[in-house]
């Protein structure tokens, strides 16, 4: 299939919002939550990003759902999901670069399902390392990181 056709056929399940802030990744998909995490995860280590932790952030907030009363789930979320993923090459060439981007390490990415719509979110990279000397290894970081997710995404929506 040409690379014009797959975009056609990717934007009928996805979009991607860039404007909303400007240091966050946002892409949105019409697919349930576990099944775009699940393809998600899987397209990140394929690409060597390995999913070193996977918190259930909306389980562990429901524990809390009695005592936090009318202040709980306001946005009315039916789940959120982390990843926090690592690449051994990037953190070692940060390191070198700017070891004070080592706080990007590791790094992670947020799904949460709202209104029949499935959320993904990503703190750039280059965002945080703005005008740095590791600005072109965080631009490549995070386009890889950006492709992981598209192709999950994708994959996803089959």
């Amino acid at each position: 299939m040409n690379n014009t056709a797959v975009l056609v056929a990717l934007g009928l399940f996805v979009n991607v919002c860039q404007a909303d802030l400007p240091g966050v990744l946002h892409w949105e998909l019409q697919q349930d939550l576990e099944t775009a995490y699940k393809y998600i995860h899987n397209s990140l280590e394929e690409r060597k990003l390995f999913v070193v932790f996977e918190p259930n952030i909306g389980k562990n907030l429901a524990g809390f759902s009695e005592r936090w009363g009318e202040e709980y789930n306001r946005n009315d979320l039916q789940g959120i999901r982390s990843m926090v993923f690592c690449n051994g090459w990037y953190a070692n060439q940060v390191s070198n670069i700017d070891p004070q981007l080592l706080a990007l390490c590791p790094l992670h990415i947020t799904l949460y399902r709202q209104n029949e719509m499935t959320h993904i979110v990503f703190v750039r990279p280059t965002h945080a390392g703005k005008g740095g000397a590791a600005n072109a290894l965080l631009q490549e970081l995070e386009t890889t990181v950006s492709a992981a997710v598209e192709s999950g995404i994708e994959a996803a929506s089959r």
